[in-house]
């Protein structure tokens, strides 16, 4: 049985002036799926194999294409928002018709052109649909331990807790507040550190080196951005935690762990508004 959301390498069983008709080799006409005239290679005949993708159409008819579309049926994608209506989202997944991301399916409000993290699943009615709720349906046994470096997406930020991750787009992964340096945004790729593998399975990361690497990238960037300003930096151990988290990407105690470093070196001096190089 042909299933929406996946790819078939389907046989050529009718072929009409608009377009041709596939099913699965020795199926015939059967319930078999359209392929407009467009995407069909001028030199086909019957019994031609051609690899498809199945979706339904605008009037909800099952549908073969040839293009690839962005995510497939159970994958997790970064998809961007072209439309608002009364129903929802509707996302573009590089088909002719974009993919709804229904409101009881967001955890956000989502406007057009944000970029949402998103798993594809077949609703009720049988047409695709796009949900944000990742929470559930990420896995706990990822195959990673403390120390390893992880890859994964950011889908969900939560003020009070931290950033919610996608490691490899399948396991959980979390940046705990303490470890948020920078401006990181729903849909950011990243790399990052197992700092801890919880009870549960769950992963703890952080986009920032062991303390002992982090502390001479924290020195090169602060030292860097001193000789891009003249050697004059509006910044001390005054300077409120936000700004400094802003400006350099670093907790205000590695700031203030790289200000002492330069001062015991004797390469800068403190004025009342900042830090000058000697």
């Amino acid at each position: 049985m042909i299933e929406v959301g996946k790819f078939y390498n389907l046989e050529v069983v009718n072929i009409k002036d608009i377009g041709v008709y596939l099913n699965e080799k020795g199926e015939g006409g059967l319930d078999s799926v359209f392929l407009p005239k467009s995407e069909v290679p001028k030199d086909v005949e019957l019994g031609y194999l051609l690899d498809v993708f199945i979706y339904r159409d605008s009037k909800d008819r099952l549908i073969a294409t040839r293009k690839k579309p962005l995510i497939k049926l159970g994958e997790i994608e970064v998809l961007e928002v072209v439309d608002i209506n009364k129903v929802g989202a509707f996302l573009d997944w590089g088909l002719g018709k974009n993919l709804l991301l229904p409101f009881k399916e967001q955890i956000i409000e989502v406007k057009k052109d944000d970029k949402c993290v998103v798993k594809m699943y077949v609703d009720k009615s049988g047409r695709l649909c796009a949900t944000a709720k990742l929470y559930n349906i990420l896995e706990m046994n990822a195959p990673y331990k403390t120390g390893d470096l992880v890859k994964g997406v950011a889908y969900q930020i939560k003020d009070d807790m931290g950033i919610f991750v996608a490691i490899d787009n399948k396991y959980h992964g979390m940046i705990p507040k303490r470890e948020i340096y920078g401006d990181v945004k729903v849909g950011d790729l990243l790399e990052a550190r197992v700092t801890n593998v919880r009870n549960d399975g769950k992963l703890d990361i952080s986009v920032r080196e062991k303390s002992h690497l982090q502390i001479e990238n924290d020195y090169k960037i602060v030292v860097e951005k001193l000789v891009e300003n003249n050697g004059f930096l509006p910044y001390n151990d005054k300077t409120d935690k936000e700004i400094i988290n802003k400006e350099f990407k670093m907790s205000k105690r590695a700031f203030k762990k790289v200000v002492g470093r330069l001062l015991k070196e004797n390469k800068i001096e403190f004025k009342d508004n900042g830090i000058q190089s000697l």
